[in-house]
């Protein structure tokens, strides 16, 4: 893609959403960690339900360890993979208070030695948390980025790599805000909005959905 349709396509996302916004609950780093892990294979909504009850009771390493996995389950049970996730939460409240004085690290290494931590889990905490201008691939960002012809790969490493490369700087911040939503929202995996869509005309898809009639 070209860099003028790059840079117009960004213009559009942007005017359609001037403020983008994650939509898992949290208001510290220590809870956006913890929303992140429960949200692997997990929708956003499932994740916030279970957050706005353990979060009063449990929002710091301390509190968590306390509770412990068993402790924790309760609040977790509806969210799929609840008892890998529960484990993995109470070891990074460990390694946190062992190793961090309690603080989540503002380090993608360091970041992704936790327990249930990827690479894709660190862009979003440190974009979220810190501001860093990471671009975190989930399914979404994945698709709309090979559908649309901005950053075609086969990985998503590779697709990754060709985001930081292709996006200009002006809009790095929120790249991956904006493709996340456009692909949950607009861009969908069976049929995409494409009649609706900000950027249809930067977009190099083929076989755009056509208007209802």
């Amino acid at each position: 893609m070209r860099k003028q349709t790059v840079q117009r396509l960004f213009e559009h996302l942007r005017d359609e959403r001037p403020e983008p916004r994650g939509e898992l609950g949290w208001t510290s780093p220590f809870e956006l960690l913890v929303a992140v892990v429960l949200s692997a294979q997990a929708t956003d909504v499932s994740v916030n339900q279970a957050t706005r009850c353990l979060f009063p009771v449990a929002n710091t390493p301390e509190a968590l360890l306390a509770l412990g996995v068993e402790g924790l389950i309760p609040y977790i049970r509806h969210i799929g993979l609840f008892n890998s996730k529960a484990r993995h939460l109470i070891a990074t409240a460990r390694l946190l208070l062992d190793e961090h004085g309690g603080e989540v690290p503002a380090d993608r290494d360091q970041l992704m030695r936790l327990p249930g931590v990827g690479r894709k889990s660190a862009n979003v905490i440190l974009n979220n948390a810190w501001d860093h201008e990471t671009i975190a691939v989930d399914t979404h960002v994945f698709r709309v980025a090979n559908r649309t012809g901005l950053a075609p790969g086969k990985t998503v490493r590779q697709v990754e790599e060709r985001l930081l490369e292709a996006v200009p700087a002006e809009f790095r911040r929120h790249a991956h805000h904006w493709l996340i939503l456009h692909g949950r929202y607009t861009c969908t995996a069976r049929r995409p909005k494409c009649p609706q869509c900000a950027i249809a005309g930067e977009c190099g898809y083929r076989e755009k959905t056509p208007l209802p009639t």
